[in-house]
């Protein structure tokens, strides 16, 4: 017996009638064999964490640019938060935990160095226009290893719509748009409370009152809600008053943390950084490695310079820059 098949004949038999079944996938972009042990959305998921992409996130900026401190989130970690809450999740609602987890694992590989500050600064700078969801698609479809990871369809979708206007069009994507949410609002005011930014008693007392007062206790209310409320519907939902309570502390995180707090003091910083590093490679294409030369004919140059730069992790982008703008002192040959 191939375990594939038996995988797939238990997902037929104990999942939900909501879940997305591996076997009924729309399919890839380029048909493929399938494989013997693994179902689509399980080779999804390792096609990912084994990708140059995903190792990248662990130097890339999740609130915070260059910490000094090793507790706060990177956007690997947060990408781990992400797909341990959407797991927890979508197990209790008997949808499939690996196409869930797929799509957790892959939302957001194409973000730039310096989070959301980059992607600010590559918007900006390409005419139409840069998003990191839509990039993360880019980075599956086409990117990594030169030839893209040829994933699910459903995979596809989950990542690209998970924090646009779109909706995604399966549960498990939906799970992924909320738990995205549910993590980066808790341990932003985490990692904001560690860096001073914010105390625990700014935080507003009427959502404090609905969610809890610490990061485990909101985190637990939002899971346990939104599985109570989503129970055997064909939507992801939050009951009225948590999904009130989740959206004003998001916004409170937004007015006191992400937009014009001490935290995003670098970010302008990082914003010349990366129109530096633009118009220096634009202007000089072939001190660009030899893959992102090769796409500059069917692509088009920006479209080339802004796939190289926001594939750089933090600390690479900031080696480049020192190494093209900044002088190197002069050594004598008895140095």
């Amino acid at each position: 017996m191939i375990l594939r098949e038996e995988l797939e004949r238990r997902e037929e038999n104990l999942l939900s009638p909501h879940a997305a079944k591996s076997a009924r996938s729309k399919g890839r972009m380029k048909p493929e064999e399938e494989c013997a042990m693994r179902t689509a959305f399980q080779r999804d998921r390792d096609r990912i964490i084994h990708s140059k992409s995903f190792r990248r996130l662990k130097h890339k900026t999740q609130v915070f640019i260059s910490p000094e401190g090793d507790h706060f989130r990177t956007r690997l970690t947060h990408t781990l938060e992400v797909s341990q809450i959407a797991r927890t999740i979508a197990r209790a609602l008997g949808l499939n935990e690996d196409l869930t987890e797929a799509i957790a694992l892959g939302h957001d590989l194409g973000h730039t160095p310096f989070g959301h500050a980059g992607e600010d600064a590559l918007d900006k700078t390409l005419k139409e226009g840069f998003s990191h969801a839509r990039q993360s698609l880019r980075v599956v479809d086409t990117l990594e290893q030169g030839v893209g990871l040829n994933l699910t369809w459903e995979v596809r979708d989950g990542i690209v719509n998970h924090s646009s206007s779109g909706k995604p069009a399966t549960l498990e994507g939906q799970i992924v748009r909320w738990a995205d949410r549910f993590a980066y609002i808790n341990h932003d005011i985490d990692d904001a409370i560690r860096g001073g930014i914010i105390s625990q008693d700014d935080l507003p007392a009427d959502c404090i009152h609905v969610l809890g007062g610490n990061h485990r206790s909101r985190i637990n209310r939002m899971v346990m809600d939104m599985v109570e409320a989503s129970w055997d519907q064909p939507e992801i939902r939050l009951s009225p008053e948590v999904e009130e309570a989740t959206l004003k502390l998001r916004r409170f995180m937004f007015n006191e943390v992400y937009i014009g707090s001490r935290a995003k003091a670098e970010e302008s910083k990082a914003k010349e950084l990366i129109f530096s590093l633009f118009r220096y490679f634009k202007y000089n294409p072939r001190a660009m490695p030899q893959e992102y030369q090769d796409m500059i004919e069917t692509q088009g140059m920006e479209r080339a310079v802004a796939d190289y730069i926001s594939g750089m992790t933090d600390r690479f982008a900031v080696k480049v820059y020192e190494r093209l703008f900044l002088p190197s002192p002069w050594l004598s040959r008895w140095d």
